[in-house]
């Protein structure tokens, strides 16, 4: 299927800076496991339970008052931020001890609140969530990206050949911890929505990886000569325009969900962002590159002859 070219007949050496690239993926791949492994994440109400409130103002307030408020109160582990605009708040509170503690914590948080302030105060939303279930939910999420990369080192060694294989799980490891390092390293909120963006990012990234896989096949049996490299460097390049138009369209869509959408899918479009970009990136760098260190051949990618040949050709 033909599509539109950007850059036409592009003779980039992208295979010729892997050694580079992957100095600067080791190191922040180093980064990121230690600030996961130190720092930990900023999970959500999901992943750690709790109570969650949503309120709406009359009038613009900040979120320094009502932390102090509550703090007044002795109500000190919570975290308030807004919630689209400056009269809408979300109120996040660790689990309490007893079930009659988390059952009304919120019509504490709610009677005091109306109290301070001026004007109406609405309470839209109170959800709570157990912190046995937000562990299970922190299992069960991270079960489903290992499972997630287990099926695609079967399905890609089936289809195309056991060192893209390990490339294309190499890349895809690679683009979930550098993924949800980045969500460690600046302590950005990780809950429910960024999982799932994550489990997104698996499948875009595989996507391009595919393509370009799939090229460099079908140049191993049409160029006859020229090195590994060269035929791996030729079918990135062929491939470059597609990439250009699916990452940059993409990245557009996220970043008006990211600008525009609001603080409830905030963390959601910024795993998508960060996904496709190093996804883009992995792809070339570490998927292709990894099949090119292991050893990838023409005689690995061409389709063997079928015994009956040479007897078909005899007079």
């Amino acid at each position: 299927m033909a599509h539109a070219q950007i850059l036409k007949d592009s003779h980039i050496d992208f295979l010729g800076k892997r050694r580079i690239a992957a100095i600067v993926s080791g190191a922040l791949m180093v980064i990121c496991l230690l600030s996961i492994l130190l720092r930990g994440f900023n999970f959500g109400l999901d992943f750690t339970g709790g109570t969650v409130i949503e309120l709406g103002y009359e009038q613009p307030v900040e979120v320094s008052e009502i932390t102090a408020t509550l703090a007044e109160e002795g109500i000190v582990d919570a975290t308030v931020q807004y919630f689209g605009s400056n009269r809408d708040i979300l109120i996040r509170i660790a689990p309490q001890e007893g079930e009659a503690a988390s059952a009304t914590i919120s019509d504490r948080v709610f009677r005091v609140l109306s109290a301070d302030v001026e004007g109406g105060l609405e309470l839209r939303r109170v959800e709570f969530v157990g912190p046995q279930v937000g562990e299970e939910l922190r299992e069960q999420g991270g079960l489903a990206v290992l499972f997630a990369l287990i099926g695609i080192l079967v399905y890609v060694a089936l289809r195309f050949e056991w060192r893209f294989a390990v490339g294309a799980v190499a890349a895809l490891m690679h683009d979930v911890l550098f993924t949800i390092g980045m969500f460690s390293l600046f302590y950005i909120p990780f809950d429910l929505t960024v999982l799932a963006a994550v489990l997104a990012v698996i499948g875009y990234s595989l996507n391009d990886t595919i393509v370009i896989f799939d090229r460099i096949r079908e140049n191993f049996r049409k160029m006859r000569k020229g090195t590994v490299i060269e035929i791996s460097n030729r079918s990135v390049n062929q491939t470059l325009s597609r990439t250009i138009i699916t990452s940059g369209t993409t990245l557009l869509v996220l970043l008006a969900l990211y600008v525009l959408g609001g603080e409830a899918i905030a963390g959601f479009s910024l795993a998508l962002i960060i996904g496709v970009l190093v996804g883009t990136y992995s792809t070339i760098y570490i998927a292709t590159a990894a099949a090119v260190w292991l050893g990838i051949s023409r005689a690995d990618l061409l389709p063997p002859e079928k015994e009956g040949t040479l007897v078909d050709d005899r007079p």
